[in-house]
């Protein structure tokens, strides 16, 4: 079946050439777990990890959205849990309803049998996933290369959600092992170590733009935790260490989210490991193109022009480091400690 078809049948929005998935241009750059699930005969683009699925054509973190990534050759899928009042987890990015189905409530004031009903403000309108929809829809024959990335959201209790989400994932079948599939993505040290108690054969990924805080998940300790960044805190010297230190620790990494072609360039060169974009069709694009052209012809900065574009990028990538810092400064110390576990004198563990 093409890349390009629905299980339907039905073609889907903006596709119009296949999208071949290779081991000559397409996969992993290293040789550890996930992804494809494959040891590479060599170097090899970037993997496509379609942000809330294929988000530049479907609402985001619906059923449309990641079949629609999984029919134009997206490699992964990643998206967000929330957990409902019922104990049901659900793939949804924000606390609220308020921005994707106009609703001014909490996920987790609402039981499942109610948000089932709620539709997208974006068409074509789609329903609320659950966790187990997609990985149902995963786990039929033919996707097995497809695999998954994540977002555990700190709204929720890390027990509540971790365990509730184990126990999703292994109620639905699959012929390749779920811990093969699937990668937990985290923001703190805290909800990584509420994660390996609930997952222990799984990897993990540290999410997040502090390249500081990151830096603790090089050691031994977390030799299971891979890196998923935010881009921009990657361009210049000091992020072009960071990358050479993962590389080191054999560490993989993923970095966000990435929409314009010359970012995306930009990811090939640093032969990260996977992309996440809103538009993992044109990324699919852009690597292909890569693989036809010799690598001096595609974004290299080998005239003057290419110069200059490359100074704009730096500039705008500096700008978007300095607002990071400055987020950091003010929620830091709330972020850092979402989820830590706090052992009450006069009862069980209890989470601040």
């Amino acid at each position: 079946m093409s890349h390009l078809q629905t299980h339907s049948g039905e073609e889907s929005p903006q596709a119009t050439e296949p999208l071949t998935r290779t081991p000559s241009n397409s996969g992993s750059n290293t040789t550890t777990a996930n992804g494809n699930g494959q040891k590479p005969a060599g170097p090899r683009l970037p993997q496509a990890i379609a942000h809330r699925g294929y988000k530049a054509a479907f609402p985001e973190n619906s059923m449309g959205a990641f079949q629609g990534a999984v029919d134009v050759g997206a490699h992964a899928i990643e998206t967000d849990l929330h957990l409902t009042k019922d104990g049901v987890v659900v793939l949804v990015h924000d606390p609220s309803l308020k921005r994707c189905f106009g609703i001014d409530k909490k996920v987790s004031e609402c039981d499942w049998d109610y948000l089932s009903t709620l539709r997208t403000i974006r068409e074509p309108q789609q329903s609320i996933p659950r966790l187990q929809d997609l990985l149902e829809y995963l786990g039929q024959p033919g996707l097995e290369s497809v695999w998954v990335l994540l977002d555990i959201k700190i709204d929720d209790d890390p027990d509540v959600l971790l365990s509730t989400t184990i126990k999703t994932i292994e109620s639905v079948s699959t012929t390749r092992a779920w811990n093969e599939r699937v990668v937990l993505g985290c923001w703190n040290e805290n909800y990584i170590n509420v994660a390996k108690s609930y997952f222990p054969s799984y990897r993990f990924a540290y999410i997040g733009f502090s390249l500081p805080y990151a830096s603790r998940f090089l050691s031994e300790a977390h030799s299971n935790v891979d890196f998923n960044l935010m881009q921009h805190m990657l361009v210049g010297p000091i992020g072009a260490r960071f990358i050479s230190k993962i590389r080191k620790a054999q560490r993989k990494l993923y970095i966000w989210t990435v929409n314009e072609e010359r970012w995306m360039e930009w990811g090939i060169r640093k032969g990260v490991d996977g992309v996440i974009t809103d538009d993992p069709k044109l990324f699919l694009e852009v690597c292909e193109r890569w693989s036809e052209k010799e690598k001096e012809q595609v974004g290299s900065g080998s005239n003057r022009g290419g110069e200059l574009k490359n100074v704009k990028m730096h500039v705008n990538a500096f700008m978007l480091q300095i607002l990071a810092v400055m987020f950091i400064w003010v929620y830091w110390p709330r972020l850092a400690t979402k989820g830590k576990r706090k052992q009450d004198k006069e009862g069980p563990t209890t989470l601040v």
